[in-house]
């Protein structure tokens, strides 16, 4: 007899398209429940006919609204409760800070840090009830490197790894994992030409959401708290934790090309994660 797989009750915000999409796909064969969740109906119902598994739960909505956090709660805990819990819905914004409008910073701050704070929260009775649970926030490599067009969103996931690495240490001894993935640069369709400007700019590598998905998938099945997609990332955030004016001056040296960037005009569809 094989043995059964599928362990996990999942419940993933952001699967409309890009990182949560692919991440839904990676993980489906591995789950007995799973719930995607997204403002777009008619996507989700495109992305649950991708997902090979038991069941999925299409949860459409705007995790930003208090009613609908609680709504997905009630979904939840009607149907048994979840041991994994991914919070991916996000948004970038590559702009000069003080171009920014306060609703659009606002905004970005709500779904980026605050959303996935009070979702947790919400959610971590079912996830307690469970034998073995695990958060896993998505943040990026801007969650350690302040980087010049990026504050409000810098500022967003920073929040969101100390939020995470907070959380773990006051759930260290029971049985609920609380843990950082941090893609780097990924390619897909919710980039603004701006931000595509700045990769080209700067060299940057760019994954595909399938290669941060199966990056994810191998996270999920260690032990790490965190990690850091790139090898040449990982060891940059290390320099900037341990010698930060060594990165203050090489991004000094790169303003013109980052400022070359920004003056590159349109936006990209909501719901990018950078």
């Amino acid at each position: 007899m094989q043995p059964d797989t599928r362990r996990y009750t999942a419940l993933i915000t952001g699967c409309s398209r890009g990182i949560g999409l692919a991440i839904a796909r990676a993980i489906a064969g591995s789950c007995r429940r799973l719930f995607i969740v997204g403002r777009d109906e008619k996507q989700l119902q495109a992305a649950s006919a991708q997902l090979i598994c038991d069941e999925v739960i299409i949860l459409a909505g705007d995790i930003t609204k208090t009613q609908f956090r609680e709504d997905i709660k009630a979904r939840v805990d009607a149907l048994g409760g979840i041991n994994l819990l991914v919070n991916n819905a996000g948004l970038s914004d590559f702009s000069a800070f003080v171009e920014q409008s306060p609703e659009s910073i606002a905004a970005l701050l709500d779904i980026n840090l605050l959303a996935p704070i009070s979702l947790t929260q919400l959610l971590l009775p079912q996830l307690q009830q469970a034998s073995t649970a695990q958060v896993i926030n998505i943040g990026s490599i801007l969650g350690y490197i302040g980087h010049p067009g990026y504050a409000a969103y810098c500022a967003s996931k920073f929040g969101l790894r100390g939020f995470t690495e907070a959380l773990a240490r006051e759930l260290s001894d029971s049985h609920i994992r609380v843990r950082l993935f941090s893609p780097r640069a990924t390619k897909t369709d919710l980039n603004s030409p701006a931000a595509l400007e700045l990769n080209r700019q700067l060299g940057n590598t760019e994954d595909s959401a399938e290669d941060v998905a199966k990056h994810f998938l191998a996270f999920l099945e260690r032990k790490e708290q965190e990690y850091r997609m790139g090898f040449a990332e990982g060891l940059f955030t290390k320099v900037n934790q341990m010698l930060p004016f060594v990165v203050s001056r090489h991004m000094k040296k790169q303003l013109p090309k980052i400022r070359l960037a920004l003056s590159v005009k349109g936006i990209g569809k909501d719901g990018n994660n950078v």
